[in-house]
């Protein structure tokens, strides 16, 4: 039967395949692709996982046997019993091969997609005493899983794809598994998950939660696959294999569709490919408005190897390196783990000689919130979107600060660095920074060692940072707006929060007049300024902002040219005034529409 899903859309576009689920579980598990030549010792890892649970529970069966039965309640005995059974269960065994053989999963994986396949049936039993046993089911799998973490968890190059067979249907719909694309369900994915399957072979994915400008969001964009999150239930209504359709600019999920259905997205899909070729030809022309204005379009990136992509758009440079990501999957409760000043230099270098010449504005690490990194305790703070992130955390942790601060001064030497630092607010906090700033140049003088010179930026997205812009001008080379979490702050909304989301609005009158205020401020003063944020990307604001006399704009690649197309369309000098009337409209989005 066919159903619908509906959630927020945050990456456009439709994909069509095979459900691949993300089980939750009470401990951490991975899930990666392995090569085939690893299926056995995959088979291999649960094996040894289950025999040593089962000897646990020989153990504890021991135990229990030298109480006497007055002492020890036969429920516990019985316990033991049922899990040593379930532990034998050739559902269970045989279903964990199916996932690693044929699929490829790693053994963490393939477990716990096959423990919520058993889980299911136990759910749609009669009889309550077997629907209980789902619990005892759950205990002996999070039995093997604690025995099996610490292995690896690396995501290895995509499998290989099967060829459909012979005596297969010719039906879509019948089409084999490993022919579809497949696309990712989950209850939530965490911008360190995303990095991951960003390099992996999904179409598409749809997470229970999640706002339309949360960072797993934003990632999604990178990825340029259709996307839909706060879909709520979707994890628990679609199961593994199952047909899906995500529709991610409408944010409608369809599971099971129907042949009809099927052939109207597909026509769908195809129109949406002929569009990407169209804008396509547009990759080489200047971005320049009727009336000669030229624009730069620059690309928001998370790794060095995102230049390639940057590159082949057209941008101009790099106005976003969100140098975090490379902290990512690292436990953060001893600073020795995260990336040193040699392997963030080479970084940061990769990603200079990558631009082939053009300007790279690495930002300082910010984390928190909706970006955590692995062994912080943001959940100590009360509101972590408030608490100690970004430069609050840089400034609390000097040697961590000071070893990316060399090591992007390093890079300087072999490229146009620019560096940005986000989340300021206070005079103390521009002061501390460039104190340090001047402290990492004096520490490699000391040492003798090479580095460039840095332009100096802040980000603006704070409402107390734009409203003392010209504080920040007194101190900084440029500005960069991000409108993701001025939006956020202006609006006191977390942008993370599928059920606040539909107050997360950038066409807000306050976020407008911040957002304009600051790039006037900027014009007269002679500073560059651009916006980094979601809105730089978003066809729908690229006239209003043009008109308020931006004219830098940083926005994943997959954004450029949609972009590129409004501004060549652009006549700044009639945009001018609407967007004036614009932002003094009580309500700007129907404005903005006329």
């Amino acid at each position: 039967m066919t159903l619908s899903i509906h959630g927020l859309p945050v990456a456009r576009g439709v994909a069509i395949g095979r459900a691949v689920m993300v089980v939750s579980s009470r401990i951490d598990v991975a899930h990666y692709f392995i090569q085939p030549p690893q299926v056995e010792a995959e088979i291999d890892r649960v094996r040894v996982a289950r025999d040593a649970v089962t000897a646990e529970l020989h153990r504890l069966q021991a135990s229990v046997a030298q109480f006497g039965p007055n002492d020890t309640p036969q429920e516990l005995a019985a316990l033991l019993d049922v899990h040593l059974m379930l532990l034998q269960d050739e559902a269970l065994g045989d279903g964990v091969k199916h996932w690693i053989t044929e699929r490829l999963y790693n053994a963490e994986w393939a477990l716990t997609t096959q423990l919520e396949l058993i889980a299911r049936q136990f759910d749609e039993m009669e009889d309550e005493y077997l629907r209980e046993r789902k619990s005892d089911l759950e205990q002996v799998v999070e039995r093997m899983l604690h025995q099996m973490k610490g292995s690896a968890a690396v995501l290895a190059p995509p499998p290989p794809r099967r060829h459909k067979r012979e005596d297969d249907d010719d039906t879509p719909l019948a089409a084999d598994a490993f022919d579809a694309p497949l696309v990712l369900i989950a209850h939530d994915l965490s911008p360190a998950d995303m990095l991951q399957f960003k390099k992996s072979v999904f179409a598409g994915f749809v997470t229970d939660a999640g706002g339309r400008n949360s960072h797993t969001a934003i990632v999604a964009r990178s990825m340029d696959i259709p996307a839909v999150v706060g879909a709520r239930s979707a994890s628990q209504v679609v199961r593994q294999d199952d047909w899906v359709i995500i529709d991610g600019d409408a944010g409608v999920v369809i599971v099971d569709p129907s042949p009809i259905i099927l052939a109207e997205y597909g026509f769908k899909q195809r129109q949406g490919d002929l569009e990407r070729s169209r804008l396509s030809r547009l990759r080489h022309k200047p971005a320049v408005t009727l009336d000669g204005e030229r624009i730069e379009l620059l690309a928001n990136i998370e790794l060095p190897e995102d230049t390639r992509g940057a590159v082949k758009a057209g941008a101009v440079g790099v106005g976003l390196f969100r140098s975090e990501f490379l902290f990512m999957g690292r436990d953060a409760s001893d600073l020795a783990n995260l990336p040193n000043e040699e392997e963030q230099y080479q970084a940061y270098r990769r990603a200079t000689e990558g631009m082939q010449g053009m300007p790279v504005t690495i930002r300082t690490i910010d984390v928190g919130a909706d970006k955590p990194l692995e062994g912080r305790r943001d959940d100590l703070h009360l509101n972590p979107a408030l608490g100690l992130r970004a430069i609050r955390w840089s400034l609390a942790e000097p040697s961590m600060f000071l070893t990316q601060l060399r090591a992007i001064l390093r890079a300087a030497a072999h490229g146009e660095i620019q560096l940005l630092i986000p989340m300021l607010a206070h005079g103390s906090e521009i002061r501390q920074t460039l104190s340090l700033l001047d402290y990492a140049r004096a520490e490699l003088d000391n040492r003798g060692v090479a580095y460039g010179p840095l332009k100096l930026g802040a980000m603006i997205e704070i409402p107390a940072a734009a409203l003392t812009v010209r504080t920040f001008l007194r101190y900084f080379d440029f500005l960069s707006i991000g409108t993701n979490d001025l939006i956020q702050y202006t609006l006191a909304i977390d942008r993370a929060d599928e059920s606040v989301a539909h107050l997360y609005d950038p066409a807000h009158p306050a976020v407008l007049r911040l957002v304009a205020e600051t790039i006037a401020e900027c014009r007269r003063q002679g500073k560059p300024v651009s916006v980094c944020g979601e809105m730089a990307g978003d066809v729908a604001f690229t006239r209003l902002l043009l008109g308020l006399g931006l004219r830098s704009f940083s926005m994943h690649p997959s954004q450029i040219l949609a972009v590129k197309q409004e501004v060549l369309r652009a006549d700044t000098t009639k945009l001018e005034p609407w967007a004036r009337e614009v932002i003094e409209a009580e309500d700007p989005a129907q404005r903005m529409a006329v």
